[in-house]
């Protein structure tokens, strides 16, 4: 249904979550490798959140659909392609460029 290329945003429902998990639908952009990606049951991606707070390393500013918002680093997760919605975008080079050099900080790469 999906082509789950690396950098393209979906819509993702978040429920069954636990502890401070957030728990709602929101979008989250694909990180991981695209043949990767495609092959699994799971895709690894960070959300995106237009209330996180600017912390350098840890969110990266990106515009979606003319909204501006920011992924959020140290929230990797692999998730279940049932969850996904549907595709919001997808992010420039430019932006993925910038999440690669924040999760090398993140992941200390």
């Amino acid at each position: 249904m999906f082509n789950y290329q690396r950098g393209d945003v979906y819509l993702i429902q978040e429920h069954q979550t636990q502890g401070t998990e957030i728990k709602k639908t929101r979008p989250w952009v694909l990180i991981g490798a695209t043949p990767i990606n495609k092959a699994r049951s799971t895709a690894v991606a960070v959300p995106l959140s237009t209330q996180a707070k600017e912390i350098p390393g840890l969110s990266i500013q990106v515009i979606l659909n003319n909204i501006s918002s920011r992924a959020v680093l140290d929230q990797i997760r692999a998730i279940d392609k049932k969850r996904f919605i549907r595709l919001e975008g997808t992010l420039s080079d430019g932006e993925m460029s910038q999440i690669d050099d924040g999760l090398r900080e993140v992941l200390a790469l």
